[in-house]
């Protein structure tokens, strides 16, 4: 495709960038549990203990993976170029380590503060990763990179 006629964008043209969607989701379960509070754990379940291990472990994944790129010298934002199909680290195992650990952080959340508003959030979060974030990408990642994009796609997993 010829870039120069603007056929082909030279970025995933995401709906959403995946950050701002993540603090959306939290502010609006944080926001609906402050307003009409739903515990749904019990009483004697360690819950911040819990919740603190789910959301540093999400958050260590997303440093992991955003590391991982940045040594492999392509971008993360979303509206920036890609310039390599990045196969090491977290990549190995998951296609979207990144979301994965934005989906633990806000598991995490969830059970740290009790709170099933977070948790209904996760549904809302996931559908507008999956369609309007991830779905774009792998479609540009397959224009921009062809047989080595679709090769590594069948080699991993979207998730885990």
């Amino acid at each position: 495709m010829n870039e120069a006629n603007d056929s082909f964008r030279d970025n995933s043209g995401a709906v959403v960038r995946p950050p701002i969607a993540w603090v959306l989701a939290g502010a609006v379960g944080f926001l609906l549990d402050g307003v009409f509070p739903l515990p749904f754990l019990p009483p004697a379940m360690p819950a911040t203990w819990l919740g603190a291990i789910l959301f540093l472990a999400g958050l260590a994944l997303l440093i992991w993976a955003a590391t991982t790129f940045r040594r492999a010298g392509t971008h993360i934002q979303t509206v920036q170029p890609t310039t390599t199909i990045v196969e090491e680290g977290p990549y190995r195992y998951s296609r979207n380590p990144i979301y994965v650990g934005m989906l633990l952080g806000l598991i995490g959340l969830a059970v740290g503060f009790d709170s099933l508003w977070l948790l209904i959030m996760l549904v809302p979060f996931y559908f507008v990763i999956r369609y309007g974030v991830i779905a774009r990408e792998e479609a540009y990642l397959e224009r921009k990179f062809g047989d080595v994009y679709r090769a590594y796609r069948t080699r991993v997993r979207r998730w885990l």
